[in-house]
């Protein structure tokens, strides 16, 4: 049984417009695993005739064959036909486009990457298909769904075979924050938005992780029951998530999302803690981490332009992979011996994570500040390296308008109240920026449990915005 759908409105819409088009539709959906790739298919299909198809998850012993034999048997399956002939690929995509010639019509592949990365003729005789027998039906649409963003990159959108037949290429991101606040159904309204907080720190805005939690259970519990088990859902995830993206290579992988793991670097950090010198191959390391969905890379930029600098930082985004590296993995002998009770130090990594849920949600932010997106130059985590003439400057968010203003958004999470100090730290950032004359700077404060009074009478901060009303639609 399927959970209640949340969110993904904006995506469900563009797939409903496609059969106002007069011609079929060709699809990609794309991004990290358990972001709801499948399920946002399936919900789209839910009440039109659709088939949904799938590769097997790759181990060196699953070939290319067996892929074909598996996808054979799905046919028999979902097509009530005779078992096809597992031979080649475009026998399979015949059977299967000799079923629908006609109608409104859905076709899903899931999990592309692995249905056909083993197989040199796999794209090719889809591209083939595509062209003589899917397409002949204007109103179909097939969705191509995968996981290795990076293998979809290069086999399907960058390639001249697909050139000019895609449709629409959709890349899932977390769910907002009031979006995940659905979760907690009836409970939504009971539970503090500190044990949301909690929560969302361990598994940030990912669906399937959010479907685990029991609302009527506090955080502390969900949090144990999920990760401090070892039959629980995120105790193997890890594993599972770089086993099956990264395959051989996971290890390297793992060395560089563990240094991501203690805050965010330039890329000479990472040849350091790989320990081997600047090379290419490591940049596309990187990129394959930005592309699957676990890894910013954040450019800063000139102020005077508005234009990206080649400087950038890069940032684990994943709040799950950061919290597995430093809590589940270090502890895992002693959860198999018998169980972990949450350690009481976790919440120390709640600033990395709390800042993480704030720039995953920059549009909510930019809406309670009432600044539309056409008036944005550029908007990121700002920094200053240190030079002869300007000081180095570390800015957690700041956006900058074609009007001239920089909101400087100081992210700040506390166990207490935050202080009258924290006007002196934001202050000293403001001095240390190379400004423009003609940029005005708007200080802004994002925090989680409140702020003393002499914060708000000091009229310093423009705005000031508590973490509870990132939790409702604005």
């Amino acid at each position: 049984m399927l959970h209640t759908f949340i969110g993904r409105k904006r995506e469900l819409q563009m797939l409903q417009e496609l059969f106002k088009k007069k011609s079929s539709s060709l699809v990609v959906i794309r991004g990290r695993r358990r972001i709801g790739k499948s399920r946002l298919a399936q919900e789209f299909a839910s009440k039109i005739p659709h088939y949904v198809f799938s590769g097997l998850p790759p181990t060196n012993e699953i070939s290319a064959a067996d892929q074909r034999e598996e996808f054979a048997r799905q046919l028999q399956r979902e097509l009530k036909i005779p078992l096809p002939r597992a031979d080649d690929w475009g026998d399979l995509f015949w059977s299967l486009a000799g079923q629908t010639k006609k109608g409104k019509i859905v076709l899903v592949l899931d999990e592309i990457s692995w249905m056909g990365s083993k197989d040199t003729t796999f794209l090719g005789k889809l591209k083939t298909a595509w062209d003589l027998y899917f397409k002949t039906n204007p109103q179909l649409i097939l969705i191509l769904c995968g996981s290795i963003s990076s293998w979809i990159e290069e086999n399907i959108l960058s390639s001249t075979g697909f050139m000019g037949r895609i449709s629409l290429d959709i890349i899932l991101e977390e769910l907002p924050l009031y979006e995940c606040n659905e979760f907690w159904n009836a409970e939504q309204e009971r539970v503090s938005a500190f044990d949301k907080l909690k929560v969302l720190s361990v598994v940030g805005g990912v669906p399937r992780y959010l479907e685990e939690i029991l609302p009527a259970q506090s955080a502390e519990t969900n949090i144990q029951k999920l990760c401090f088990r070892k039959e629980g859902f995120l105790f193997s995830e890890f594993e599972r998530i770089f086993s099956d993206l990264f395959s051989n290579r996971s290890a390297i992988y793992k060395t560089i999302v563990e240094r991501l793991a203690e805050g965010p670097c330039e890329l000479k950090e990472i040849y350091a803690a790989l320990e081997v010198e600047k090379s290419g191959v490591i940049s596309k390391y990187m990129d394959d981490l930005v592309t699957a969905g676990f890894v910013s890379q954040d450019f800063t930029w000139h102020l005077k332009t508005g234009q990206d600098s080649k400087l950038s930082h890069y940032r684990l985004k994943d709040n799950y992979l950061r919290f597995y590296l430093k809590y589940i993995e270090p502890n895992k002998k002693k959860i198999v011996r018998g169980g972990l009770k949450l350690l009481s130090q976790w919440q120390s990594a709640m600033g990395l994570q709390f800042e993480n849920l704030v720039l995953s949600n920059r549009k909510t932010i930019q809406h309670i500040l009432n600044i539309d997106p056409s008036e944005i130059v550029n908007d990121n985590p700002f920094f200053q390296r240190k030079a002869k003439n300007q000081a180095g400057c570390q800015i957690d968010y700041m956006i900058q308008t074609k009007f001239g203003t920089c909101y400087l958004c100081e992210i700040k999470f506390s166990s207490q109240e935050i202080t009258k100090s924290v006007i002196d730290e934001v202050k000293q950032k403001i001095r240390s920026l190379t400004l423009p004359k003609n940029i005005s700077v708007r200080p802004v404060l994002i925090h989680f449990n409140g702020v003393d009074e002499t914060v708000i009478e000091s009229n310093f901060f423009s705005t000031i915005i508590d973490f509870k009303d990132l939790l409702h639609k604005q």
